[in-house]
């Protein structure tokens, strides 16, 4: 099952890709937690449906260490008892974001006054950066129907390197 269209074999499509990795490199060199970025990352490609960015996230994690069930709750983080307060905060923040669409609100004051509780302005920057992009990757994967169950942990850190 190949994709439909490799944005990276295309000109344009490179040169455009080049300026958005360096928004996610940036997002990466803030003081945010990698674990908290991928768990971020992670729970927005659950919800969007992105195969590729869930075998991505997930596979990070467990090489970074996390355990396995923290991983697996990701996707219902608000039934469990995994996560920190703060994470919970990132998690919420990144769904809310996710699905703009489907409510009327967007992101609500009492999400982001957990939020603000818990990051300082450049990580709430980071934050609002990573869900946005982690958002904007999804659809260009899932557009192009790149599917998930090939990814090497270690390849974001070896092209962003």
């Amino acid at each position: 099952m190949d994709p439909r269209f490799d944005l990276n074999a295309n000109e344009l499509g490179a040169k455009i890709g080049k300026r958005f990795a360096n928004t996610s490199l940036a997002i990466m060199q803030s003081s945010l937690p990698k674990s908290l970025i991928e768990l971020v990352e992670l729970r927005a490609s659950q919800i969007n449906g992105c195969g590729f960015c869930v075998d991505a996230h997930a596979k990070e994690l467990a090489a970074a260490g996390e355990p396995a069930v923290r991983i697996n709750l990701v996707a219902a983080w608000r039934e469990s008892t995994v996560f920190t307060d703060a994470e919970c905060a990132a998690l919420a923040l990144a769904e809310e974001g996710t699905r703009l669409a489907d409510a009327n609100h967007g992101v609500s004051d009492e999400t982001w006054a957990h939020v603000r509780k818990h990051y300082d302005d450049d990580q709430i920057a980071a934050l609002v950066y990573l869900v946005a992009m982690i958002n904007a990757a999804n659809r260009l994967l899932v557009i192009t129907k790149t599917k998930g169950g090939s990814y090497q942990a270690g390849t974001f850190d070896s092209v962003a390197g």
